[in-house]
């Protein structure tokens, strides 16, 4: 059975980091796509990052580059996110997701499987 579990959300302060980490269970994270998605109350999920399975490719929404960085540790069998220079508006939700074909994307509806989430709140 497929399953991620995504831990390390917390609150705060504007400028402090956080490391979020997706547990994977039933596959391995080097074989499918893991995409990290938010949604904050009132808006819409959003695809944050993305790391591809095929060559490892990364994608950054526009909003999030040059501040977080998607890694994965085969090894462990799990994905992060970490969140550097936070700002209040990254105050969400955050998911991880599982894409079986690979490739990755953005957009949440290319994915197979959800993870619970794991509440980011970052105080001005």
């Amino acid at each position: 059975e497929v399953q991620l579990v995504e831990s390390g959300g917390s609150l705060v302060q504007a400028g402090g980091s956080l490391r979020l980490s997706c547990a994977a269970s039933g596959f391995a994270v080097d074989d499918y796509a893991i995409g990290w998605f938010r949604q904050a109350p009132g808006k819409e999920r959003e695809g944050v990052s993305c790391i591809s399975s095929t060559d490892r490719t990364t994608h950054y929404d526009d909003s999030v580059k040059g501040r977080f960085t998607i890694s994965s540790d085969n090894a462990k069998n799990i994905v992060y996110l970490q969140m550097n220079n936070l700002k209040p508006e990254d105050t969400a939700v955050y998911y991880c997701a599982a894409e079986t074909t690979g490739y990755g994307s953005l957009r949440g509806d290319f994915y197979d499987y959800w993870g619970q989430g794991t509440q980011v709140t970052v105080s001005p």
